[in-house]
């Protein structure tokens, strides 16, 4: 009886009684609201009001949490401060379609995009790219039909429209940097990057020989950038090897390390009509150019593609397309110390066109979106035909 008495008593007497919930919630309003507004005591006089809670809010209970990342995020300076990845004008290179006519050709698959004429609007748009603080720029020719052939001389031809262009563009803009792409199917009846023999193969090597004479016509056009896109074997140490006999030592070689068998890349063959052709039983012609392509289901084969670029010379590593293999560019930039290029192609160009017009997306704020996560998943620099626009949005934030 003496226990249970001495019991009782010490839950009574020395400890107080148990608070209601109802109290326990206003003790930590109480608490919060003081933590908010502080001791006027103890602060200065202020003219700001403490925010408002809408009513009916809840009332939380302290919590044990020390860390808050979104302290982090509370403001537009502390965000801009902790930025980990900054889009400039100066990441882009703006592709540009070229044809051997004065006036500007719209390209009906790729909205706002034309093939510019090359004396006249090559000159007015890469002019607005420059002002814009866009300075580098990718030529691609639209060669007329009667320019092609099978074996596609024209894509070393000295007064050809690339090099016409090529050189056009650095004597007016002489600091401006002029990008190339070597390849044979803008000059081949067939539509592929390499020759083709009669059974439907590809030739590697023969081709080759041809993308090297490309390379140093324009470089003799006074390309700074040389860009293989063929994907054919060997093709890196070929081209490095007839530059540097030719005394273009200083030009560099921008490769397509990865590129891709992609479904985007149809708007681009639109715009230079360079799609390949139907075969026939005599002349059989591949229907995609999966042979020398990479398949999109690979991702390691990069890896063997990066060492061989790398060790024969190449001076930049591009992957192709860029949104859909974000892992591949972070692969290659984890994997090596050469700067890495991503291609924003003309299937995902045209996408974001098409959404944008339907009211689907807010244009702007989907294509930089877009841009960032290309230049976060580790490109230095960046091919995208929203080149113009992207500058124009960043000179705006």
């Amino acid at each position: 009886h003496t226990t249970m008495s001495a019991l009782a008593a010490s839950t009574f007497v020395g400890a107080a009684p148990a608070l209601s919930l109802r109290a326990r919630k206003a003790s930590a309003v109480r608490r919060v609201t003081t933590a908010a507004a502080g001791d006027a005591n103890l602060a200065p006089p202020t003219t700001r009001v403490p925010p408002r809670v809408p009513e009916g809010a809840p009332v939380v209970l302290d919590k044990n949490m020390p860390s808050r990342p979104r302290r982090n995020r509370r403001s537009a300076t502390v965000r801009e401060a902790f930025r980990e990845t900054i889009l400039t004008p100066a990441n882009f290179i703006y592709p540009i379609f070229v044809h051997d006519g004065e006036e500007d050709i719209p390209i009906l698959s790729m909205p706002g995009q034309s093939r510019l004429g090359w004396k006249t609007g090559m000159l007015k748009k890469v002019a607005e790219a420059r002002a814009m603080g866009v300075n580098q720029v990718v030529v691609f020719p639209k060669t007329p039909d009667h320019l092609k052939s099978a074996t596609c001389e024209e894509a070393f031809n000295p007064n050809g429209l690339a090099q016409r262009s090529i050189s056009l563009l650095k004597d007016t803009f002489p600091d401006l940097e002029v990008y190339t792409d070597v390849a044979l199917d803008p000059y081949n009846t067939m539509g592929h990057d390499g020759m083709v023999r009669s059974d439907g193969v590809v030739m590697n090597d023969e081709t080759v020989h041809y993308l090297c004479k490309q390379a140093v016509s324009q470089a003799r056009a006074g390309a700074d950038v040389i860009s293989p896109s063929d994907m054919m074997d060997g093709r890196v140490a070929a081209i490095r090897k007839a530059l540097d006999a030719e005394g273009f030592t200083h030009v560099a070689i921008m490769s397509y390390t990865a590129k891709y068998n992609s479904a985007y890349y149809g708007p681009f063959r639109d715009a230079l009509a360079s799609a390949p052709r139907p075969g026939s039983e005599d002349w059989k012609i591949p229907k995609d150019k999966a042979e020398y392509q990479m398949d999109p289901a690979n991702s390691r084969e990069c890896l063997r593609e990066a060492r061989l670029d790398e060790a024969e010379g190449a001076d930049i590593m591009m992957v192709k397309p860029a949104g859909a293999y974000l892992d591949i560019i972070r692969m290659l930039k984890d994997n090596s110390k050469l700067p890495i290029s991503a291609y924003q192609v003309s299937g995902e160009y045209s996408m974001l066109k098409a959404a944008a017009a339907a009211g689907y997306l807010n244009e702007k704020d989907a294509v930089l979106e877009s841009l960032i996560a290309i230049k976060r998943a580790g490109a230095d620099l960046t091919l995208t035909y929203y080149a113009l626009d992207a500058a124009k949005w960043l000179q705006e934030m």
